[in-house]
């Protein structure tokens, strides 16, 4: 089984190395961190230095928590996987209502469970959806909805705003995979 620590690491590869790019909205950035997001943690350093254990626990503190990922991790690790990198790049609360969505539209018109309020609080209803979508259908078509839908706002994002052409290469070299 995939671990907090497994999946959190695959995150920081990904995302590893210092970037001081002026399409940034987050500026500095080391291991995915934006400066703002450092100090507020405490990180007093140059960005350059910042390790990539204090790295490992902002994200476990504000990503993997705010999706409830040791819940989902119980009932699958590709999809914790998946809930966990969307969080990191697009928002906790993007990911959660990408699974709501995703789970909506899988659920063979309300046979498998109810649709879901696609509020991007992964709650209690949607870890009981995503169980009886486990015990029905495939993981691995759930992860590449997830990974589909992640895609399509890296798209949009790209068309609201010029500068995220800097990135959306980058995004889908290493975020969306299928």
């Amino acid at each position: 089984m995939t671990s907090k620590q497994d999946i959190i690491n695959a995150i920081l590869e990904a995302e590893a190395g210092y970037v001081d790019n002026p399409d940034d909205s987050g500026g500095k950035t080391n291991y995915g961190i934006t400066e703002g997001m450092a100090r507020f943690y405490g990180y007093e350093g140059d960005m350059r230095d910042l390790p990539c254990s204090f790295a490992f626990e902002v994200y476990a503190a504000i990503f993997w928590y705010a999706v409830g990922a040791d819940h989902l991790l119980v009932l699958s690790g590709p999809v914790t996987a998946e809930v966990v990198d969307t969080a990191v790049n697009c928002g906790p609360h993007r990911a959660g209502e990408i699974l709501q969505r995703a789970l909506n539209v899988l659920n063979l018109k309300g046979d498998l469970y109810d649709d879901l309020t696609a509020d991007g609080v992964i709650g209690s209803r949607t870890l009981r959806a995503l169980q009886s979508y486990l015990e029905h259908r495939d993981e691995q078509t759930l992860v590449k909805m997830l990974n589909v839908l992640q895609g399509a706002f890296y798209v949009e994002l790209a068309e609201r705003r010029e500068k995220d052409e800097s990135f959306i290469y980058g995004w889908f070299n290493k975020r969306v995979v299928l």
